[in-house]
């Protein structure tokens, strides 16, 4: 059987999303029907939407989202209907090379839905991150289904589908910082922020925000920065040193992903540092170092999937301290919307105006 309901759908590149009614279907081996609660609205939807990830429209996007499951398919032991779950796109296939050497949060053959959803005249859907939760209900694989605490509030925890969890993972799990450690986290918006929340639960005793906007760093101040520095006013790698007592941090982040803020990001960093990508650059970007300076810098230069998450491990346990009041995911939250509000906060994100606008259901 399938179900008919409302859902989000890009069908052209650079066009205003439309609200359309899809079909999803009953859930088959392996796989899960979730209705959906609520999803928060991400840059790479905006990716997606603008065909900067690739062109297989119609897109079915969201894929930051929580809800319950519906209805199960065969196989699928540890999930059954009525489960609250946060949705991840990495659900561990456990047999790849990097699963194999029990590096999980590699998995390079994640898991997703096998059947398609579609619009009413049968056109397949390709789903944002093979989620599509701009929908009441979606189908997933049962992996990407990870079950925390049903008293969470859904628009809050749902947003560590994504931009939350990529930002925290970048600091801690990427990154590494840990207690008494300096970073800088370059980009003050959802991700930016979570990456400045995570040094804090890690006990960096040094945290610097960097932007251009004196609004996000203000915010950046309330998930725990001890240091803001306007780049549109100063050089940014002279400040970071500055502020580290002239060395440089730790560990920075680039929650951007521009050639001119890694670049930031590479100088910024003291000597043995790290610095870590978790800002999508476009495919067009390029980006030229002396390799001398890499050598000569030593440390580490890594890029953040996910924020190195294994979402069995880290999602619930990310909801018990926002449950013990120590992780603040609702102050991410900036407003809660609906369907037809998507394509007005895309705008609203692309002018820094909110952290996360959500979709609730």
């Amino acid at each position: 059987m399938a179900h008919a309901v409302r859902a989000v759908v890009a069908k052209a590149k650079n066009e205003p999303v439309t609200v359309e009614t899809i079909l999803v279907p009953d859930p088959g081996p392996g796989e899960a029907l979730v209705q959906v609660q609520t999803c928060g609205v991400c840059h790479t939807d905006l990716h997606y939407r603008e065909g900067g990830i690739n062109d297989e429209f119609p897109f079915l996007l969201g894929h930051e989202a929580a809800g319950v499951v519906e209805a199960v398919g065969d196989g699928v032991e540890d999930l059954e209907p009525g489960d609250f779950v946060v949705l991840n796109w990495r659900a561990v296939c456990g047999t790849c090379r990097a699963c194999k050497r029990g590096e999980l949060q590699y998995c390079f053959a994640t898991y997703n839905a096998a059947q398609p959803m579609t619009l009413e005249d049968g056109t397949p859907l390709s789903p944002a991150l093979g989620i599509g939760a701009f929908a009441e209900k979606t189908l997933v694989h049962a992996g990407q289904c990870t079950k925390v605490d049903p008293e969470a509030d859904p628009a809050a925890v749902g947003l560590l589908g994504c931009g939350v969890m990529a930002g925290i993972g970048a600091a801690i799990n990427t990154g590494g910082i840990t207690r008494g450690q300096s970073i800088a986290v370059i980009g003050c918006g959802g991700v930016g922020d979570a990456a400045i929340a995570g040094a804090q639960l890690a006990g960096a005793s040094t945290i610097i925000a960097v932007d251009v906007d004196d609004k996000k760093l203000e915010w950046a101040e309330g998930f725990g920065a001890t240091h803001t520095v306007n780049a549109r006013e100063v050089d940014v790698v002279e400040a970071v040193q500055e502020l580290t007592g002239g060395h440089g941090a730790d560990v920075v982040v680039d929650a951007v992903g521009r050639p001119e803020t890694f670049r930031q990001a590479f100088y910024a960093r003291d000597l043995a540092g790290t610095v870590v990508l978790v800002g999508v650059p476009t495919p067009d970007m390029t980006f030229e170092l002396p390799l001398i300076d890499v050598f000569s810098r030593g440390g580490a230069v890594k890029s953040s999937w996910y924020g190195d998450c294994l979402p069995s491990r880290d999602f619930p346990m990310l909801v018990d301290l926002y449950r013990q009041g120590r992780l603040d995911l609702d102050a991410f939250v900036t407003e809660r919307i609906t369907l037809d509000d998507v394509e007005s906060a895309f705008e609203k994100m692309h002018h820094g105006e909110v952290l996360r606008s959500v979709v609730v259901l």
